[in-house]
């Protein structure tokens, strides 16, 4: 089966999630820069979510870049993976509209953490159809990066409940680990 629908279908998921996002942000009341005040909290969830959506993308791309075919067990995992994601607008509205409250932010974490784990699985899914010597079972290797993240956001659930902003500080930290630049795989799919 050819991959390009796939792709197709997924960035244009991901696209209607970024819209829903922004046209969730409401203008505040008033004119002076004081009235922005209120939605700071909303802008602040705003930023995190279009961070973590934009990482999507870019590993759901790279990922595909490294495939040759899916079949349907990808095309399943992959709408595991949109339906986690497709949570983010609601979770982040509810985060930023509370103000960071700890059922709000351990919510947007169990959102985080499925979509993390539907990632794992749609690229398990992906290396079984393709084979461990693949380029992509060995630009991948063991990917600590995703394990580590998991960890993370299960660490984090809890502690939103001691302390919310540990645990947006634990959802920051996965973030920036993820951008910073991976190029495993397309150093193996160019060498490949």
């Amino acid at each position: 089966m050819n991959k390009g629908r796939v792709e197709a279908f997924s960035d244009g998921v991901l696209a209607v999630i970024i819209t829903i996002m922004v046209l969730e942000m409401k203008s505040p009341r008033g004119t002076s820069l004081a009235a922005l005040r209120p939605v700071v909290p909303v802008f602040l969830s705003y930023i995190l979510s279009f961070v973590y959506i934009g990482i999507y993308w870019n590993n759901h791309h790279h990922l595909l870049h490294a495939t040759q075919r899916v079949n349907g067990a990808t095309l399943w995992a992959n709408l595991h993976l949109l339906f986690w994601l497709s949570l983010i607008p609601f979770t982040t509205a509810w985060m930023g509209e509370n103000h960071f409250e700890s059922w709000p932010v351990a919510v947007y974490g169990i959102v985080l953490l499925l979509a993390a784990t539907a990632y794992f699985l749609l690229t398990r899914a992906l290396l079984n159809l393709h084979g461990k010597e693949s380029a992509l079972a060995t630009s991948i290797g063991r990917d600590w990066k995703g394990k580590i993240s998991i960890a993370v956001y299960a660490a984090a659930i809890p502690l939103a409940f001691v302390q919310p902003w540990i645990a947006g500080v634990g959802y920051i930290v996965v973030a920036i680990g993820w951008l910073i630049p991976d190029r495993r795989i397309e150093r193996r799919v160019v060498q490949g």
